[in-house]
């Protein structure tokens, strides 16, 4: 099973008319506007009030390439990359400069740390620029292609890993040819998502994701543990990018919610603690218990401390049972996934019994020193996934506005 991060598909937006703030001077100008608008608001209707996302929800999202929002996504970004590319030469007319503004582009930010304010509890985030809508919506494409690849990852890993994939070439289009030139439209206000270094975060992760649909895979084929060992290490060496780059962008991302990085550490902790399984598996075969037994003990004060609800149990010794009954009734749990207690208790679970084992096998018969922590086999991962290059559709269609 995966530890998934759902927030970057919660996105919301607020309705555009294009027809009523561009003034079209012919009528198939108009009838694009009008089809630009009718495409918006299909997508617009289909997510909102979808902020909270229960994987039934998701199931109704995300129902494939040829699901709902999906499809419609799809149908909506020829029309609109046309409309920014033909803007892109119009930056400097000022009508275009005042239609802009004047459509209003709101959308929420679920990754944001200032973004439950407002009437309807998220912050609305203005900015006015046409490639702030694209971005935005790109966005949203590349989260729903995680969300339908988590959906379909038990009946068909291959497409999961795809889908995985082609998230990844979303956000990597992001990255490099859809936010950067936006840079001179944004404030410190502005959403972490229209931050070219927070695209790469995550099509650096969308990279993780597919790398472990891949050693699951690997998994099922009963691939040798070496194998096994440095495909989960690959993904510990995708995350450890994705937190690098974190970290080097805090000057950017500081209103970003502290959530994403709790999932990229406790995502790459669990997937070294499976490498370590496999490690330890294969030192088991030719009976080197010490050796394993290392390497499991290590894996296990990695794993315990980040198990869900561990770091506020273990503040109980220092509170009289009735207060701690009482916190714990109002005291947030550190992630909205319910399943990712039950990934780490699994994790901790197999490392547990394992360990018994080895230590059993060790103690009684082999009598193997245990080594030290920098004594401990190093671990090598091989990263084998790359991601699906995102391909617009280039229409050329001409838009001919009021002077």
């Amino acid at each position: 099973m995966l530890l998934h991060f759902r927030d970057p598909a919660k996105l919301r937006t607020q309705k555009v008319v294009y027809e009523e703030t561009f003034y079209a001077r012919d009528s198939g100008t108009l009838e694009q506007l009008r089809e630009l608008s009718t495409r918006r608001e299909a997508i617009q209707n289909s997510i909102d009030g979808s902020c909270r996302i229960t994987p039934a929800i998701a199931r109704e999202m995300a129902g494939g390439i040829t699901s709902p929002v999906l499809q419609k996504i799809e149908r909506y970004l020829p029309l609109l990359e046309n409309l920014v590319n033909f803007l892109e030469t119009k930056k400097t007319d000022y009508n275009v400069v005042q239609w802009m503004s004047g459509l209003a582009i709101r959308w929420t930010s679920p990754l944001s740390r200032l973004s439950r304010r407002g009437a309807k509890g998220q912050r609305d985030f203005q900015v006015d620029d046409m490639r702030y809508e694209l971005g935005m919506t790109l966005n949203l494409y590349g989260a729903l292609l995680r969300e339908r690849a988590l959906e379909v990852l038990r009946t068909d890993k291959a497409e999961a890993a795809t889908l995985f994939r082609r998230a990844s070439g979303v956000y990597l289009h992001l990255t490099k040819n859809v936010l950067p030139p936006l840079e001179a439209s944004l404030t410190p206000e502005s959403c972490p998502e229209v931050r070219a270094s927070l695209a790469s975060i995550m099509s650096i992760i969308c990279l993780a994701e597919a790398q472990a649909v891949t050693a699951m895979k690997a998994e099922e084929k009963a691939s040798s543990e070496s194998l096994l060992a440095k495909l989960h290490y690959g993904v510990v060496q995708f995350l450890e990018e994705a937190k690098t780059l974190l970290e080097e962008s805090k000057c950017d991302l500081n209103d970003l919610t502290g959530k994403l990085m709790k999932f990229i550490r406790m995502c790459s902790v669990l997937h070294e603690s499976r490498s370590q399984r496999y490690i330890a598996a294969e030192y088991s075969k030719i009976e080197r218990f010490g050796v394993a037994v290392g390497v499991l003990r290590y894996s296990l004060k990695r794993v315990l401390p980040l198990r869900p609800g561990h770091e506020w149990s273990s503040y109980r010794k220092f509170l009289p049972t009735l207060l701690f009954k009482l916190t714990s009734c109002v005291a947030p749990g550190p992630t909205s996934d319910d399943t990712w207690n039950h990934i780490f208790q699994r994790e901790l679970d197999e490392l547990q019994n394992m360990l018994r084992k080895c230590e059993h096998e060790n103690e009684f018969i082999w009598h193997e020193k245990i080594p030290y922590v920098d004594e401990l086999p190093t671990l090598e991962g091989t990263r084998i996934v790359q991601p699906v290059p995102y391909k617009s559709l280039g229409l050329d269609r001409e838009f001919v506005f009021v002077r």
